[in-house]
């Protein structure tokens, strides 16, 4: 009876460790469990120690609410232009309600990854080869946008979409290749013109300002010039003037007549005799010997007042 005894309570002590584990949840951070009673959804479980019911509650579907990263696998798409692509990428999504997650479809990472390969080609579709690099953000965009329509009643959030490589046919990529070499060398050209057309500018500018310089400094020379001779003409008549307005005092001094005389004497006899002497025919006044009479006529002169003086 003892030995009967005792394999009854190891009986149920096995029981009963077998119903714990099958009724004692442990459920993971960042983790999701969907419970279901008898094959009908019940609860969704989060994170933290949990019992079911035995043999009626079950654990139907494990979700993991971290940012997950699904492979897109290269795939070919035909551009605007007729052009055949090889794009492959690569996309984040999370778990946001585990429970459309469970009912809502039937593995939502299988059915997001070909929704995002058909939206893909509809993008790449819609633009040119040469656009398709340089609009990646865009396109990467647009298939997010579509994306996360198309899984909210899967309870999945789609966060990101990267395209990894575009890879066009080699035929294609000579005929870029190429055509990145002429336009290489088209702008070695231009920027060649443009400097030799700068160049030529700027000596041209040069030379005009040469010029400027020349003629302003040729102006400057030829003001100078005029007013250096005013100023010496202004200087000379100054000088006469002062000269004449002496030559009135003194006459006008005692003795002032009688010295203009002998001047005018000596200065007459001094220019005949030069006048002599610088050729060979003479035409001469018929009263040349009456040197009193000249004397006479040039002293009345200079008696003589002046007009306003008269008046």
């Amino acid at each position: 009876m003892g030995i009967s005894v005792s394999y009854a309570f190891i009986i149920i002590a096995v029981i009963v460790v077998i119903v714990v584990a099958k009724t004692a949840t442990v459920v993971p951070q960042q983790s999701a469990y969907v419970i279901e009673n008898l094959g009908k959804y019940s609860r969704t479980l989060h994170a933290g120690f949990h019992i079911l019911v035995p043999f009626v509650e079950k654990v139907a579907y494990r979700h993991s609410l971290k940012e997950l990263a699904l492979d897109i696998p290269e795939q070919i798409c035909i551009t605007r232009d007729n052009v055949q692509v090889g794009v492959d990428a690569v996309l984040y999504m999370q778990v946001l309600d585990p429970h459309l997650a469970s009912y809502g479809i039937t593995n939502y990472g299988f059915a997001i990854a070909q929704l995002a390969q058909t939206t893909l080609r509809s993008e790449i579709g819609k633009i040119e080869l040469d656009r398709t690099f340089e609009a990646r953000g865009q396109i990467n965009t647009n298939v997010v946008s579509e994306l996360d329509k198309a899984s909210a009643p899967w309870g999945v959030k789609v966060l990101r979409y990267e395209i990894k490589n575009i890879t066009p046919p080699k035929d294609v990529l000579s005929a870029m290749e190429k055509q990145m070499r002429a336009e290489r060398e088209k702008r070695a050209v231009v920027l060649t013109s443009e400097g030799e057309r700068d160049a030529k500018i700027n000596a041209a500018e040069g030379d005009k300002q040469r010029v400027i310089k020349q003629s302003e400094a040729s102006k400057q020379q030829q003001i100078n010039e005029a007013e250096g001779q005013a100023q010496a003409i202004l200087a000379v008549a100054t000088a006469t003037a002062e000269g004449l307005r002496q030559v009135g005092i003194a006459l006008s001094d005692r003795g002032g007549i009688e010295a203009m005389q002998l001047r005018i004497g000596e200065e007459y006899v001094k220019q005949f005799g030069k006048l002599a002497q610088s050729g060979t025919t003479l035409v001469v006044p018929a009263n040349l010997t009456d040197l009193a009479a000249i004397v006479t006529m040039a002293t009345s002169i200079a008696r003589k007042p002046p007009a306003n003086a008269q008046a």
